[in-house]
C-alpha cells in the first residue's frame, strides 16, 4: 500500500471526523470511478479531454444504458436553455447514481451549472472537481480537474467577488492542478484569505497541500499542525503532517504523528502499514 492509498483508506474510515472547511466535508471520491486508472507518471505531456473519459465510462455500461445516455446527449443541441439544464441534470444523475462514474457526473453537473449561472450551482459543481483534485496523483487528471474547477469558480467570482471559499478553491486549482507556470498566482489569493482569517481552515488546508506539493515541507507542516490543533480528530491532517515531517527528515516528529494516527484508527490494514513505516523510520 503506497502513501496515496493509505491516505484514501484513512479518508474513508474517518470521514465522520474530518472537518467542515466551508460548509461541506473535504473528502475523497464518494463515487469510485470505473474509468481506467493510470499511474501518477503516465500523464505527463498528455492533455485529457472529456470525450476520452466518456468513451472509457461508456465501456462500463450495457447497451440499454448506452442507448438511454445517447438519447439524452442527442436531445441537447436542439433544446431550449431550460430543457438543456434539465437534460444535463438527468445525465449527471445517471452517472452518479446508476453508473457510479465520477468524471461524467462532474462534467454534466458543471455544464448545467454554467447554463444556470448561479453562484450556488457554480460553486457546488466546482467543488466536485476540487475535492477530487486533492486526492488525484495523475498529472493529466490533476490538470483536467483543475481546469474545469477554474472555469466554474471564475464565473462564480464574477457573480460574487467577495466569496473567500471561491478564492481559495481557485487558488487550489493553480497550486495543485498544473494549469499555470506560475503557481504563485494561486498562493497569493489563498494566503491573503489565511492572513485575514487564520481560522479559515480551508485556506490553511490548501496552503498545506500546496506547500507539500512544492517541497516546502516545513511550511506545509506548520499549516497541518495548525489544523490539527483546531481539529484534534482530523486524522487526514495528522497523516499529512507526519508525511511532511518524514519528507523533511524529521524522523522523531514523523514517528510521533504516525503513532498518534495508528492509536486511533480501527482498520487493521492501516495499522499494519503505519507500523511498517514507523519501523522504517526507526532504523
Amino acid at each position: 500500500m503506497n502513501k496515496k492509498q493509505l491516505t484514501l483508506l484513512l479518508s474513508g474510515l474517518v470521514l465522520f471526523s474530518t472537518l467542515f472547511f466551508f460548509g461541506k466535508t473535504v473528502s475523497p471520491k464518494k463515487i469510485k470511478s470505473n474509468t481506467e486508472q493510470h499511474s501518477p507518471d503516465d500523464g505527463h505531456g498528455h492533455t485529457i479531454n472529456f470525450s476520452e473519459l466518456l468513451i472509457k465510462a461508456k465501456e462500463k455500461i450495457n447497451d440499454e444504458k448506452k442507448q438511454y445516455v445517447g438519447m439524452l446527449e442527442n436531445s441537447i443541441a436542439n433544446s431550449s436553455k431550460e430543457e438543456q439544464i434539465k437534460t444535463y441534470k438527468l445525465l449527471a444523475n445517471f452517472w452518479k447514481d446508476t453508473a457510479r462514474v465520477f468524471e461524467p457526473y462532474a462534467y454534466y453537473t458543471a455544464e448545467g451549472a454554467k447554463l444556470e449561472n448561479s453562484e450556488k450551482s457554480l460553486t457546488f459543481a466546482a467543488q466536485l472537481f476540487i475535492d477530487n483534485l486533492f486526492d488525484e496523483a495523475n498529472a493529466s487528471m490533476q490538470n483536467w480537474l483543475a481546469s474545469n474547477g477554474k472555469v466554474l469558480l471564475e464565473k462564480a467570482l464574477a457573480i460574487n467577488p467577495n466569496n473567500d471559499s471561491s478564492k481559495i478553491g481557485l487558488g487550489a486549482c493553480y497550486m495543485l492542478g498544473n494549469i499555470s507556470d506560475n503557481p504563485m498566482q494561486g498562493i497569493i489569493e489563498v494566503k491573503a484569505v489565511a492572513d485575514k482569517n487564520p481560522d479559515n481552515l480551508y485556506a490553511q488546508w490548501v496552503l498545506g497541500l500546496g506547500g507539500k506539493k512544492s517541497g516546502q515541507y516545513d511550511k506545509a507542516a506548520e499549516r497541518f499542525l495548525f489544523i490539527v490543533q483546531k481539529q484534534p480528530t482530523n486524522l487526514i491532517a495528522m497523516l499529512h503532517l507526519a508525511e511532511c515531517y518524514e519528507l523533511n527528515n524529521n524522523k522523531a516528529e514523523a514517528i510521533k504523528w504516525y503513532k498518534t494516527v495508528q492509536s486511533v484508527i480501527p482498520n487493521p490494514e492501516a495499522k499494519k502499514e503505519l507500523q511498517q513505516r514507523i519501523e522504517q523510520l526507526q532504523k
